[in-house]
């Protein structure tokens, strides 16, 4: 797999609305696209992001890929719930959880993080 992950490879994992050559929003999904390749590369030091030969750290996992993909689809599409809500029509309204167990285990982080010893 290539890191970071492309801007194609976030549009066909969002669906077909994204991938029929409409690239209004391609400014916003590269932004959050970069967000996210950035904040995996902090929290998940221990991959070699650069591809350098020399070094002794595995190459990015296709499942941290996925995960960053799927994060920066999920920053792109909460955009639209700044204050966490969706309106459901007739059915009032929903709360948006702020995380989401499949990335975060995609990614290794939050609750599925490994143990830590100081």
């Amino acid at each position: 797999m290539a890191w970071p992950p492309t801007l194609d490879a976030l549009k066909d994992d969002l669906g077909s609305e994204y991938k029929q050559g409409s690239d209004r929003a391609d400014s916003q999904l590269e932004r959050c696209l970069d967000a996210a390749v950035r904040f995996v590369q902090r929290v998940r030091p221990s991959f070699d992001y650069d591809g350098d030969p020399l070094s002794d750290l595995p190459a990015p996992t296709p499942d941290l890929e996925l995960g960053t993909i799927r994060l920066a689809g999920r920053w792109y599409i909460r955009r639209r719930s700044p204050d966490a809500l969706i309106a459901m029509g007739e059915l009032g309204s929903a709360r948006v959880p702020s995380f989401d167990a499949d990335i975060d285990r995609l990614l290794g982080i939050g609750r599925f993080r490994g143990a830590v010893f100081a």
